[in-house]
């Protein structure tokens, strides 16, 4: 291996058959490429382990256990889970390469295209050895669905071009027909003017950069009025990037309908879209996105055409990323792809809110575990190189959780975070 001032890059893909098949490949043939199969006992094992660790929308008391005595309560138990993956998913011959570049003090980015089975995986944190986890010594990205970038009519919004452009950040939007404390209520609570989300609104309105525009930092919560045709017209005004902070209904992996995956704004009930109402409210469905008002109006539009989504895409909500649960991916991170973006952070799992951290977890009153990873994302998304930012991010918290071990320090949370990228 020759060492340069390139970051070496490999580019990992999966396809489950029972067993699972794994092929790498080095950009610029750094090292030679590589397939395993890896067999489907421990790997099942190890999905059910992590499971077991989080979050289950499904279940009414599972984010309680999650928070109090699940595997990512504790770093010994969470290691054990992060072990068990890193036995049943990385390759020796991959591990090998890998080994060899962090002896010579190289990191590379490794680019995932997971199977379904395995979209949940925290990469980041599998364990190859006792004091190494994979992002120790790898930056780590997830690569979009080939069929969507190269889809017909795709035009792609590159950060290069739009950087200086307005940041419209939908910031935890009043949900008709469903109070603060309800099932699609408030995710970041009553919000004052040192919140640490609240300080980073503050600094883009000195800067005149943030949509919508206020005065106080504080007005930029809980709008009732950013529904899908004021999101429209802002995103069509010209935005280098989206921050969504609030509510999303995942579709079902077993329905095959990821289209069904819905972003949760302040659109009343009557509003035109494929979503079904609930209450007095109407989601914006993936397919929205993706179809626009075809077949629901005598003039329509595409979803690209309505809503023109900016290079970058930050989806803070519980599984944000659901749709690469899906064999045909066509949920909410495909559909912000199709739209025009080249980089979409979402999340992998159900998120624990600040709130949870402190009632169930016992968590600090001043700490704010989400709010301080809303900020992290939203500020590596601002820089030429995101990943690396993000990475940086997570290893920070990583050393936090090694010797800290406090709840708010949990990969439950820093974890669930990945970056999808063209």
């Amino acid at each position: 291996m020759t060492i340069t001032s390139r970051q070496p890059t490999v580019i990992v893909r999966m396809a489950d058959a029972g067993d699972l098949y794994m092929s790498w490949r080095w950009i610029g043939n750094d090292y030679s490429q590589g397939a395993s199969m890896l067999p489907e006992a421990p790997i099942t094992d190890a999905i059910r382990q992590l499971s077991g660790a989080l979050p289950n929308p499904a279940d009414p008391d599972a984010l309680e256990r999650a928070m109090t005595t699940g595997a990512f309560t504790s770093y010994d138990s969470e290691y054990l889970v992060a072990q068990a993956l890193s036995r049943a998913l990385l390759p020796s011959g991959l591990g090998t390469q890998l080994y060899d570049l962090h002896i010579h003090g190289v990191r590379p980015h490794i680019r995932l295209q997971p199977s379904p089975r395995l979209a949940q995986v925290p990469w980041e944190i599998i364990a190859p050895s006792p004091e190494l986890r994979l992002v120790d010594i790898a930056d780590v990205s997830l690569l979009a669905p080939a069929s969507i970038v190269h889809s017909p009519g795709r035009t792609a919004r590159s950060w290069t071009d739009t950087r200086d452009q307005p940041v419209v950040a939908v910031l935890d939007p009043r949900i008709p027909g469903y109070r603060a404390d309800s099932m699609l209520g408030s995710v970041l609570g009553r919000m004052d003017a040192d919140a640490p989300l609240s300080r980073r609104v503050a600094e883009y309105s000195t800067q005149h950069r943030l949509v919508p525009a206020v005065d106080d930092p504080t007005e930029a919560f809980r709008r009732t009025d950013i529904d899908r045709r004021w999101l429209g017209k802002s995103l069509r005004e010209g935005a280098s990037r989206l921050v969504y902070v609030g509510h999303v209904t995942a579709a079902a992996p077993e329905s095959g309908r990821s289209e069904d995956a819905e972003l949760h704004l302040a659109c009343a009930a009557d509003t035109v879209g494929f979503a079904t109402p609930t209450r007095a409210h109407r989601p914006l469905s993936a397919k929205d996105l993706l179809l626009g008002t075809h077949t629901l109006t005598p003039d329509p539009l595409d979803g690209s055409q309505l809503w023109p989504i900016p290079s970058r895409v930050a989806l803070i909500a519980c599984e944000s990323g659901g749709d690469l649960r899906f064999t045909e991916a066509l949920g909410l991170v495909a559909a912000m792809i199709n739209g025009g973006a080249e980089l979409i952070t979402a999340s992998r799992w159900p998120l624990p809110t600040d709130f949870a951290f402190q009632r169930l977890a016992a968590a600090s009153a001043t700490a704010h575990p989400l709010q301080d990873a809303i900020c992290a994302i939203d500020s590596a998304h601002e820089q030429p190189d995101p990943i690396t930012t993000l990475a940086e991010w997570q290893r920070t918290r990583l050393t936090q959780w090694r010797t800290e071990q406090s709840i708010e320090h949990s990969p439950i949370l820093w974890a669930a975070f990945a970056t999808v990228q063209t």
